[in-house]
C-alpha cells in the first residue's frame, strides 16, 4: 500500500511552514508559556513599583498571574489522492496541496482571533459601536480614525511597539488615497503593509477583520495556541486511493482588553 511510507514529519513541517506565513494571528498575538496537551498556560506578569529611598531597601517578589485555557476549536482537512507517495515525493504537488489547506485553515483562525478581540474591547476603547457606526464622509477621515485607536492605547500605557492595526481591503483602498499614508505599499503574504506606519501601528490587511470594523491592539493583548494533531494517511475503503486527514486545535484569549481597541464604521463618500 502506498501509505505504508506517508511521512507524517514532511507534511506537518510544509502545512506548519506554509501556515506560519499567511497568518496574522501568529503575528498579532502572544504564544503561550506552556502547553500540556489541549490546555495552554500565559503568564501575565504583576504591576511594578517604585518606592523613595530613605537609606533601607525593600524587596517585592515579582509575580505573575497564570492564565489557563484548553484548546476547544477544532478543524479539520481530509483529502483523498490515487497513491499518497505520488504527492509526497514530488514537490510541488504536496506544496500546492499544503498550500491550499494551510490557507484555509490560517483564515479560519485569523477569523476567529479578530472575533474574540472585538467582542473582548472594553467599551471606552470602543470608537463608535456594532449599532452606531462612525461615518467615514471624506478619505482623510480612515487616516484620522487610526490615528484616534493609538491615542486610546497610548492614554491606556499600552507600551508603544507591537502595536498592529488590522483593516480590510476595502479601508486600504481609502487609506491609499490619503497623502500621508505610504504610496505604493507592499502587501507581505502575511497581511502586513511594509513600511507603513500610522501613529505606531504596523499596518495589517486581512479580509477576515470583516466588514466596517478595525482592529488595533498590542501584541499582548491576546494570547493564542494551536497544534496540528492525528495528521495520517489511510487507505479509504470507498475508492481506490489513499487519504490524508489531519485535526488542528486552537485557542485564543483576552489577555489585556486595556490593549485592545475598535473602531465601528460605515463609508458615505459621495
Amino acid at each position: 500500500m502506498a501509505i505504508t511510507t506517508f511521512r507524517k514529519n514532511i507534511w506537518e513541517a510544509r502545512l506548519l511552514a506554509n501556515f506560519h506565513s499567511v497568518s496574522i494571528a501568529d503575528v498579532i498575538t502572544t504564544k503561550p508559556v506552556d502547553v500540556q496537551g489541549a490546555k495552554i498556560i500565559f503568564n501575565r506578569v504583576g504591576a511594578g513599583s517604585v518606592k523613595d529611598y530613605a537609606g533601607t531597601i525593600a524587596w517585592d517578589e515579582i509575580t505573575t498571574t497564570p492564565i489557563e485555557m484548553l484548546m476547544a476549536q477544532k478543524k479539520y482537512f481530509a483529502f483523498s489522492v490515487d497513491d499518497v507517495d505520488k504527492i509526497g515525493l514530488a514537490g510541488e504537488l504536496i506544496d500546492a496541496t499544503v498550500k491550499e489547506h494551510s490557507d484555509v485553515l490560517a483564515e479560519t483562525i485569523d477569523s476567529a482571533v479578530l472575533a474574540k478581540a472585538v467582542a473582548g474591547v472594553k467599551a471606552a476603547h470602543k470608537v463608535g459601536s456594532a449599532t452606531t457606526k462612525k461615518t467615514i464622509a471624506k478619505v482623510t477621515e480612515a487616516y484620522d480614525y487610526i490615528v484616534d485607536l493609538g491615542t486610546l492605547l497610548g492614554k491606556a500605557k499600552v507600551p508603544a511597539t507591537d502595536r498592529f492595526v488590522v483593516v480590510n481591503n476595502d479601508y486600504l483602498n481609502l487609506l491609499q488615497k490619503d497623502d500621508r499614508f505610504t504610496r505604493n505599499p507592499e502587501v507581505l503574504a502575511n497581511g502586513i503593509v511594509a513600511n507603513a506606519k500610522i501613529n505606531g501601528f504596523t499596518v495589517i490587511v486581512s479580509e477576515e477583520v470583516g466588514a466596517g470594523k478595525v482592529v488595533a491592539l498590542h501584541k499582548s493583548a491576546m494570547g493564542y495556541g494551536k497544534a496540528i494533531d492525528n495528521l495520517e494517511a489511510m487507505r479509504l475503503q470507498s475508492a481506490f486511493a489513499d487519504g490524508v486527514r489531519g485535526l488542528c486545535v486552537y485557542d485564543s484569549v483576552v489577555l489585556r482588553e486595556d490593549a485592545i481597541a475598535v473602531l465601528f464604521y460605515d463609508v458615505t463618500l459621495a
